[in-house]
This record gives C-alpha cells, sequence and structure tokens, in this order.
C-alpha cells in the first residue's frame, strides 16, 4: 500500500475514528484503525466490537492496499506533522513507513485480515432528521441515561418514532428525561435504545445548521450517517422502563419559575454542599415563592424568589444536582414545576407546549415522616 494526503485532513479522520477502537481487549486488532486505500481515497475504520466509526477522505493512491495500525500511535503521529502532505507507504511484513517533509517513522501494523467484519444492515428502516434537531434532543436526554444499572438496557436511551413524531426517552433509576418533535416520516412504528456511549459521539458530530442526518435501523444494529462520518452501534436489548406509568396523573400545586433564576438561586444556595453529601435542597413553595435552603456541617444556605402558585403549598427536598443538569438543558424563559406532595415525583415541563418532560425523585426530608 502507498499513498499520500493533506496531514490535516488525515489528522482530523485520525482523530475521531480512534474513538471507537478499544484500548484494552483480548482482540489486537481492534485496538487500531483499518487504513484502506483505494480508487483515489482512504478509507479509516476504528470498532470496537460495539460501536464503529468510519470514513473517506481524498488521496494519492499509488498502489492500493490495507493494514491496521495501532490507533494511537498512528493518530499522535499524524497530529504533530506539519500541515503539509504526508506520505504512507506498507510492505509485506506490515510496517507502515510515514514521511512528511523531513520527517520519518516506521510503525509496526497487522493485516488487515484480522480486523473484524462491521456489522451491515439490511432490509432495515431510514429515517431523515434535522442534525440541530436529533441533538438538542440528545443534550436534553442523555444525562438522564443511567451510568451503572442492574438492566443494560438503561444504560441507553430509547427511540420511539411514529407518524410525523420522535421522542426520546431517558432513565437512571431516580430521574427521567423525555424530548418531543415533530418530523416528517410516515413508516413503520420504530422502537430501539441506543447506547449513550454511541449518542456520546455523535452528539460530537452533528452541527447546529440545516444539515440532516440518515438513519438505518436494523434488528440489532443502527448506522448514523453524519456528513463524511457513518457511526454504526448494536442496539440495546431488554425491557425498558414504562415510563409513562412513572409519570404523575394528577397535581396539587404548579410553579411557574423563570428559569434562570431558578437555576442560579438553586447553584449558590447549594454551594455548601459537598458531592460526599446527600443533604437535599429544601423548597417551600407558597406565597407565590420559593423558599430554598440547605445545611450542612459546615453551615448554612438560604434564598428566595418570586413565582406564580396555583394549587397546595408545598414543601419538598431534592439533590441539587438533578435538578441544575434539567435546568441547564431547558432553552425555554419559564418552566412550570409540578407537584403532588413532598414525596411524589417531581416534573419539570416548558410552560407551554409538551416539547420536553422531567421528572425527579425528591429526597425524604428529616422532618417529613
Amino acid at each position: 500500500m502507498k499513498f499520500f494526503c493533506n496531514s490535516y485532513d488525515l489528522s482530523e479522520a485520525c482523530q475521531i475514528v480512534q474513538r471507537s477502537t478499544s484500548a484494552k481487549t483480548a482482540i489486537p486488532a481492534v485496538e487500531g484503525i483499518l487504513l484502506v486505500a483505494e480508487n483515489g481515497a482512504l478509507t479509516l475504520t476504528g470498532y470496537d466490537l460495539e460501536m464503529g466509526i468510519t470514513t473517506q477522505i481524498a488521496c494519492n493512491v499509488e498502489e492500493s492496499g490495507k493494514i491496521v495500525v495501532n490507533a494511537h500511535m498512528f493518530s499522535e503521529t499524524i497530529r504533530k506533522l506539519p500541515d503539509a502532505n504526508v506520505y504512507v507507504d506498507s510492505d509485506s511484513r506490515q510496517i507502515a513507513e510515514i514521511k512528511c517533509n523531513d520527517f520519518k517513522t516506521k510503525i509496526i501494523g497487522m493485516s488487515a485480515e484480522e480486523y473484524p467484519e462491521l456489522p451491515a444492515i439490511i432490509g432495515g428502516y431510514d429515517v431523515v432528521l434535522s442534525q440541530s434537531m436529533l441533538k438538542d434532543m440528545i443534550k436534553k436526554t442523555i444525562f438522564s441515561a443511567a451510568s451503572k444499572d442492574a438492566k443494560v438496557v438503561h444504560t441507553g436511551v430509547k427511540f420511539e418514532i411514529e407518524d410525523n413524531h420522535i421522542r426520546l426517552i431517558a432513565v437512571d433509576g431516580v430521574r427521567l428525561a423525555i424530548r418531543n418533535e415533530t418530523i416528517e416520516y410516515s413508516g413503520e412504528n420504530l422502537s430501539f435504545v441506543v447506547p449513550a456511549k454511541t449518542l456520546s459521539e455523535v452528539l460530537k458530530l452533528l452541527s447546529d445548521g440545516d444539515e440532516t442526518i440518515n438513519i438505518s435501523v436494523g434488528k440489532r444494529h443502527i448506522i448514523f450517517k453524519i456528513g463524511a462520518y457513518d457511526i454504526v452501534s448494536r442496539l440495546l436489548d431488554g425491557n425498558f422502563l414504562d415510563y409513562k406509568a412513572a409519570i404523575p396523573q394528577s397535581t396539587k400545586t404548579v410553579a411557574t419559575v423563570d428559569t434562570l433564576k431558578f437555576l442560579e438561586s438553586i447553584d449558590r444556595t447549594s454551594l455548601i454542599l459537598a458531592d460526599r453529601l446527600k443533604s437535599p435542597i429544601k423548597c417551600v413553595f407558597a406565597n407565590n415563592s420559593i423558599a430554598m435552603s440547605s445545611n450542612a456541617s459546615i453551615g448554612t444556605s438560604s434564598d428566595k424568589i418570586a413565582v406564580e402558585i396555583q394549587g397546595d403549598d408545598c414543601t419538598i427536598g431534592f439533590n441539587n444536582k438533578y435538578m441544575l443538569d434539567v435546568l441547564r438543558v431547558c432553552d425555554t424563559d419559564k418552566v412550570r414545576i409540578m407537584l403532588n406532595g413532598p414525596i411524589a415525583p417531581i416534573l419539570v415541563v416548558p410552560s407551554e407546549g409538551d416539547s420536553f418532560i422531567f421528572l425527579i425523585l425528591p429526597v425524604r426530608l428529616k422532618n417529613e415522616d
């Protein structure tokens, strides 16, 4: 194999593709990047047996071929080259020689025959979405996916796609995030769970513009086509939480609050709470205000903001981090806090519409028996 291309283009592709390689594995080949040079293009692939990223860049191919090179070593070498043409030449001994200006190095590679084949989707379903919309939907849900859970399915985000509608749902046992959006889709109803790890990589590639993303959904795998990159991932199996049953059907207290003011108030009131402490923020919803307070071994803190309250007074406690996570992704000036007593789940919804629903389980206060 022998080719040359721009070092910057190659480095950018390597930095992204290597994120899907595995650092510790019993299969040495998946620690590397598969390079395939043919027909005037270089295809780069990384695959850790659960998620793969592949892309293609233009290059001058003098001799077609393929090789697997160590992802970290190859990527770091290319990253530190000047912006110039880089020449890569490999021989039958699987040794890749890299040259750029006066720099030259050799890296021992592996045969491409040892590299696992990426899953293909045959007879799947195709969905086209706005990149900016999907980016927003993922940001508003992924933080609620479980990092460690007895049910692996909860370490992912559930997608529900039906006639002109898409919904993303994430849950970790103490909180729930739902994001709804209208789309143009008239195909078969789809329901599947994508690992949060995969969506984290998808999120990094999505733009804020008008570009679209093509999603191909199969029985066991999914492919996200984003610009020049394809991300293939396995889907998670298992019974996902019946999230509709978890949402309270009645509400005794509704507070309409300024999102930023509420966020800032909770943030400063919880400064004295160290991560090791599980002391909740105490909130008293009464007299068109929210009075917040926190207590720790190093001191106390309190604050109050004006709000619009309908219904009963309510005193409730909650984990400050969970509420801050929610408020930080709310892009509406105001949100409604919906309560049904001191031990019922807290709902956070937009002041108008139903584009998102966040649920947080309360923390029982010491004086609440």
